[in-house]
């Protein structure tokens, strides 16, 4: 930045005489532009989930069926439970663990999966005879009202406990179709007219978790709360709430870049090749600025909730950053900025400058339903295996219902020091 000053005679006849004064070699100083040491931050923000989806059955009269339908990809399991009406505190639920939706060749799971479906004793009322008992909802003059067990869940096959029930399959049927991509239905058919016991099927609840999970029970062990309520009362009230406020989407941020003055993308124009790297498979490695390592850590990661980037860098008056780390529950989606203005009116800026943040498709790789696209980094089989979308970098404006605002994301932050 350059100002003309008067010379030191040419000030003091101003001052002294009062009269207009003139010097043709009047001096010029070079007045540097304001200049700072900046640290970027970028924190995983996302509220932690235990399930990735979840929700509720109805009431299935005998002769009636009930369909559910939700995303999910490789890895990901089905639970599910609904009472047995005319019972004590009896369901009908897979294994503690769920059912695969997929197998290990990846090929989504289909058709009928009733030989997969047992009817389980909660352990949480002393069990009377199915269809007669006092204590059971159809006769009971209210919500748990038989005699405590105080035992844990368990087939009713091991239980012993010297009543007959109907078999599995002559009370309902469950099939499972495969709608394509990450998109399936569930169908609960209640076949029990016929049997020797007709009984409905109560409301019940349903969860999308990982390999590993029981989310709904454990055998051998003793029923939550909400367990019992659905299997005593078919009540899923309390059990529903307990599974929405632990499911949803939850990603973590894989290596970025960023760049001063030399944009690492620019909205409206077609990925590079280096974009493209970063924003489907999380590489950054064509880029010559790079973040790369969760602070606190030993070497190159993601960032999980909770977790942090953080990178150093100079600038001067006029000069704008760019970033961009990829949400890796995504096809080509990354969180950045392309003209964030380092300075206004001299002064550097600093503080929570995520409003400035916004999340990008790259327009490289067709999108799945977030957090469940088989082409997706956890999931895929390796790097760039996604149909090619040959679109352009553009604001992501309809992720999902599922997937919370970019705040909900990720907190930004500038120090100057």
């Amino acid at each position: 930045m350059k100002f003309n000053l008067f010379s030191r005679g040419l000030i003091l006849c101003s001052l002294m005489t009062g009269l207009s004064c003139s010097n043709d070699d009047d001096a010029v100083v070079n007045v540097p532009a304001p200049t700072g040491n900046f640290t970027v931050t970028i924190e995983n923000v996302f509220e932690t989930k235990a399930y990735f989806n979840n929700g509720t059955t109805g009431f299935i009269e005998p002769g009636m069926s009930e369909s559910f339908s939700f995303d999910a990809g490789k890895g990901h399991y089905l639970s599910f439970a609904t009472m047995f009406v005319q019972s004590n505190d009896l369901f009908y639920a897979p294994g503690e663990n769920g059912l695969a939706l997929y197998d290990g060749n990846g090929n989504a799971l289909a058709g009928d999966v009733t030989s997969m479906i047992d009817l389980w004793d909660a352990g949480t009322e002393v069990n009377e005879e199915p269809g007669t008992g006092g204590n059971q909802p159809p006769r009971q003059s209210g919500p748990d009202t038989g005699t405590d067990e105080n035992g844990t869940v368990a087939l009713i096959g091991d239980v012993m406990d010297g009543f007959s029930y109907p078999g599995d399959e002559d009370v309902l049927k469950v099939s499972i179709t495969h709608d394509g991509g990450t998109r399936f239905t569930v169908t609960i058919e209640n076949r029990s007219g016929t049997s020797s016991l007709p009984t409905p099927l109560a409301p019940g609840v349903w969860v999308i978790h990982s390999s590993g999970q029981t989310p709904l029970f454990t055998g051998g062990d003793p029923a939550s709360e909400g367990l019992e309520a659905v299997a005593e009362d078919g009540n899923n009230a309390v059990l529903e709430s307990e599974l929405a406020e632990n499911s949803g989407y939850v990603s973590p941020f894989a290596p970025g870049s960023y760049g001063i003055n030399d944009a690492v993308f620019t909205s409206g124009e077609v990925a590079s090749n280096a974009l493209e790297s970063l924003a489907e498979d999380g590489n950054p490695s064509g880029f010559e600025l790079v973040f790369n390592t969760p602070v606190g850590g030993g070497s190159p990661g993601p960032v999980f909730p909770g977790s942090s980037y953080s990178f150093d860098f100079s600038a001067t008056e006029g000069d704008i950053l760019s970033f961009a780390t990829m949400l890796v529950q995504s096809n080509d989606w990354f969180v950045g900025a392309d003209d964030i203005e380092l300075f206004n009116n001299g002064t550097p800026i600093s503080g929570d400058i995520t409003s400035m943040v916004r999340l990008y498709d790259g327009g490289t790789e067709t999108d799945e339903y977030a957090g469940a696209g088989n082409n997706q980094p956890v999931r895929q089989t390796g790097p760039n295996t996604g149909a090619d979308e040959d679109g352009v970098i553009e604001n992501e404006t309809n992720p999902g219902s599922h997937v919370p605002e970019v705040s909900g994301m990720v907190r930004v932050t500038i120090d100057v020091n």
